[in-house]
């Protein structure tokens, strides 16, 4: 038996608030053991912990630009234990002496304040330094971005999508057809015109449901209230996300206009539960379009994603409506969804074995 890799996860903060590292960890590679995971837990799910968390991150960072402060984000790891190799979560090394790889969701993970000429600098002198063994990337399109950047490191960035098991809980039977929307930030997620669009599919079918799991705002929550067929839900373990609402759903209903990735998707196809979504970063590399779900073709700015937008809202429906009314196109799509995740590009079995790769060279 070969002798494990001894591998530390560097975050940039305490823990990444991303459920990347919590699959990475609980499914590793073959002959891989990861260091500091000890508070590595998945997405802050807490509603109290997540407003704190985000406006702690987010007023630290507007204070940064503000300023115009160039920062790179950039950490040194010290550590009692001991290692072969740094994986760096969305951050880069200062340790030259040690290999180390890194993976980024985009471009704008390089920097924690201000971008200027100086900190790209400092970004490129990391990245092409002999040490620097490999930049993951989440997304083809997360690569372009970033090698528009620093053509100098096409050579050592590659995709390696990530990955989620198929869950353990099985899809529960219940009557009708329940649509689902679920997004820890509402207005950025696109809560907004997925529940625009829920309520008036639920008022137009009387088989059809919805679910709403989110920080949705009280005063959203009231204008829907008279609608007895949508059940409103606060932000919620996975748990509980996993053995109660995901298996007795049908279709995901999720804009997501914010996200660099959405592993809701991810999570949702698991399932089974086909997408319609709104287009954006990355999107038709998550959702194939008339695959696993449907793409609303339209580009959706900060300003548009917090007000009602009746164009936007009226393209979710229709596509939505056509997999309510279309019992073989679900079930065709749903068996694309399982698939994609058990034997695809987000299979555990996928990502595994180009990350031990990558690993594995990084030490010779």
């Amino acid at each position: 038996m070969n002798k494990k890799i001894k591998v530390y996860l560097q975050y940039p903060w305490k823990y990444p608030d991303s459920p990347y590292y919590k699959y990475l960890i609980k499914n590793p590679p073959n002959n891989i053991e990861y260091l500091n995971t000890k508070n590595q837990k998945g997405v802050l799910t807490n509603s109290r912990q997540l407003f704190f968390s985000h406006n702690i991150k987010r007023t630290i960072r507007s204070l940064i630009f503000l300023l115009k402060i160039p920062i790179l984000n950039v950490r040194h790891t010290k550590s009692k234990e001991k290692f072969d190799l740094i994986h760096c979560a969305h951050c880069l090394s200062k340790n030259t002496d040690k290999p180390w790889v890194v993976d980024f969701e985009g471009d704008w993970q390089f920097f924690l304040g201000h971008e200027n000429d100086l900190v790209r600098k400092r970004a490129k002198k990391l990245l092409i330094n002999k040490n620097c063994k490999k930049i993951i990337v989440w997304t083809c399109a997360a690569k372009k971005r970033i090698l528009k950047k620093f053509p100098e490191i096409k050579e050592k960035i590659d995709v390696i999508y990530p990955a989620i098991p198929l869950p353990k809980e099985k899809r529960k039977e219940h009557r009708g057809i329940n649509l689902l929307f679920v997004g820890r930030y509402f207005f950025r997620k696109g809560g907004l015109h997925a529940l625009g669009a829920i309520n008036r599919l639920t008022k137009k079918y009387g088989d059809v449901k919805g679910i709403i799991v989110s920080d949705t705002p009280e005063n959203i929550k009231k204008r829907y209230l008279k609608n007895e067929r949508i059940n409103f839900y606060d932000l919620m373990g996975q748990e509980k996300l996993f053995n109660e609402i995901y298996p007795i759903c049908d279709v995901f209903v999720y804009p997501g206009y914010k996200d660099s990735f959405g592993f809701s998707m991810l999570e949702a196809m698991s399932f089974g539960i086909p997408i319609v979504t709104v287009d954006g970063f990355a999107r038709n590399e998550i959702v194939g379009d008339d695959k696993t779900g449907f793409i609303v073709k339209e580009n959706v700015t900060k300003q548009e994603m917090m007000k009602y937008n009746e164009k936007i809202t009226e393209k979710i429906i229709d596509l939505t409506e056509k997999l309510i009314k279309n019992k073989k196109l679900r079930e065709k799509m749903s068996k694309n969804c399982v698939n994609i995740i058990k034997y695809g590009k987000f299979s555990i079995k996928e990502r595994n074995k180009k990350l031990e790769k990558v690993y594995e060279e990084a030490l010779k």
